[in-house]
């Protein structure tokens, strides 16, 4: 991208995107591992603790039941494509930190909201209380993400430059 000048709006809004589409990816890669190898602790995901804590602050009352599910993904999706919207103004000025096609990104992913700011906002175990498996679950899922948030926000921009 050394022929292309930066521009914050493109990248956030590839970033946005590839967030997007990046956070689909991770869902799906997730259903699939949840197919094959069924994680042990099926307690409610943190997304959907993250939704439930929004409602209560908001309106003061709980989600109901029927809509947990959307709601988590709600927070999965804008936390996703936000992240995304992130990642892509920082390669528009660093375009090192898109290195290792994404893996880097997603790795710092994980262990930043998985491993610290997740269980600090109380929205799930400390690590130290989590199996190995689910460690290694959320690495992996979040690998996924940050490939495919590369791969989507590249092929966006560089499509763009195509086209001037």
């Amino acid at each position: 991208m050394s022929h292309q000048s930066p521009s914050p709006l493109r990248g956030a809004a590839a970033g946005l995107v590839a967030g997007f589409a990046a956070s689909f990816a991770m869902n799906q890669f997730q259903k699939r591992w949840d197919r094959a190898a069924p994680m042990p602790d099926k307690s409610e995901p943190s997304t959907v603790k993250a939704a439930q804590k929004a409602s209560r602050e908001s309106t003061g009352e709980p989600l109901p039941e029927a809509d947990k599910k959307a709601a988590g993904n709600l927070v999965h999706y804008l936390f996703g494509g936000g992240l995304g919207a992130l990642y892509g103004v920082a390669a528009e000025y660093r375009p090192e930190v898109t290195a290792g096609f994404g893996l880097p990104f997603g790795l710092g992913a994980s262990l930043l909201f998985d491993e610290v700011a997740v269980p600090a906002a109380g929205l799930s175990p400390p690590p130290g209380e989590v199996p190995a498996k689910s460690h290694l679950y959320g690495i992996v899922s979040h690998l996924v993400y940050g490939v495919a948030t590369e791969g989507v926000r590249r092929a966006i921009r560089t499509g763009a430059a195509a086209q001037g």
